[in-house]
């Protein structure tokens, strides 16, 4: 069958969802065609599959956007992200490069994540089965759906309910998110062969490993350079080792002194940080904090803006974790991480290393991840439907 994978604007958390099901498809001899945004057209040629380069909306309209996410009210940052940047400007921007995709390549099936509405607008106009790949929680998605309706309505009238009522595929198990969509397939990931591990950066250093990261959007933004020194300033004169990972838009000559316990990289394998960490402390993005769950680390999540609060809150009533909220000062619209709120973060970390029942109750949460079916499985479910 032929297989059209689409990613929007939004970094790799964007795109990592859809990889294991690109390889599966490649694996079982379907024929895959990605298309994804011009600024991860690098993510896409690693993965080794035919891609095409769709629009994109202009650089100063995206920074401006970003910056109104990380620092406008919540409900106004949602309608600048999920309305006019995916569901008005990425949508638009893609369409062309989709149209012209669906008229050489005809694809029996559309595998789109979350946020890339154009192939679902070519695929109802066409009549061509398509999917949703989860990037977090369906309660999340579906809200985030509801706020990009009137956009996305003006594209195709009945398109929002379309999607409402397609499968939605994902990773997150019960335990983490609810039923939202009619449609949930829960799914496992295959488990990926061990790489090299991490190299000798502590010279022999034997004491705990904590990951430090922040997604690769933070650093793009105007709060990036507090929101490092802040976490820095959190684990100095801790007795641990940290990796903090900073992204490709972030220098580390922008930050404060680093602490000698403290390695920086521009980006990790997260898969090979997780085998040997003792702790995920994370800004909540998907991708990175149902990574630790899934590998039974425990967490302190620090969210900053979009779905992160909504996933460290979980992850804390889980019992897998913490979550450090920014605190807010009088007249502050909205809560940024801050100098201030460094030895409250110290504590949080302290606390969930000290306390076992924080990593049992992640290592629970991983068995029932396992226990999803297979990713393969799913496949061949949509693969069947009639065309």
């Amino acid at each position: 069958m032929r297989v059209l994978v689409s990613c929007s604007v939004g970094g790799a958390g964007h795109l990592n969802p859809l990889r294991p099901f690109i390889d599966s498809l490649v694996q079982e001899g379907d024929e895959v065609l990605l298309i994804v945004p011009p600024s991860l057209e690098e993510h896409a040629a690693a993965l080794g599959c035919p891609f095409r380069i769709g629009g994109e909306p202009g650089g100063e309209e995206v920074a401006h956007i970003r910056e109104a996410i990380a620092t406008a009210p919540r409900a106004l940052a949602a309608v600048y992200s999920e309305r006019e940047l995916f569901g008005r400007l990425c949508t638009t921007a893609m369409l062309p490069e989709m149209q012209a995709a669906f008229s050489a390549w005809r694809p029996g099936l559309v595998l789109r994540e979350t946020c890339e509405y154009a192939s679902a607008v070519l695929a109802m106009r066409q009549g061509v089965p398509h999917a949703q790949v989860a990037i977090s929680q369906g309660e999340i998605e579906a809200a985030a759906l509801e706020t990009a309706a009137p956009a996305l309505e003006a594209h195709e009238r009945g398109l929002v309910e379309q999607i409402r009522s397609s499968p939605y595929l994902t990773r997150f198990p019960a335990s983490l998110d609810p039923v939202i969509y009619p449609d949930t397939r829960r799914f496992a990931e295959p488990v990926r062969s061990p790489g090299a591990g991490l190299p000798n950066w502590w010279d022999g250093d034997s004491r705990p490993l904590v990951y430090l990261t922040f997604g690769g959007v933070t650093g793009s933004l105007p709060i990036a350079a507090e929101v490092y020194d802040t976490a820095l300033e959190a684990v100095r004169g801790l007795g641990l080792r940290v990796l903090l990972t900073l992204g490709n838009a972030f220098a580390p000559s922008q930050l404060g002194p680093v602490p000698p316990n403290v390695h920086l990289e521009t980006w990790v394998p997260q898969d090979e940080v997780f085998r040997e960490a003792r702790l995920v402390v994370s800004h909540g993005g998907s991708g990175t904090s149902l990574g630790a769950v899934s590998a039974g680390l425990p967490q302190v999540v620090v969210p900053l803006f979009a779905d992160q609060f909504a996933n460290g809150r979980r992850i804390a009533e889980a019992g897998a974790g913490l979550c450090v909220e920014p605190t807010v000062a009088k007249g502050d619209e909205r809560a940024r991480l801050q100098p201030r709120d460094a030895p409250r973060l110290a504590a949080g970390i302290s606390s969930v290393l000290d306390d076992p029942s924080y990593a049992a109750a992640s290592a629970r949460i991983a068995k029932e991840i396992c226990t999803q079916v297979s990713l393969r499985r799913v496949l061949t479910g949509l693969c069947a439907t009639p065309r």
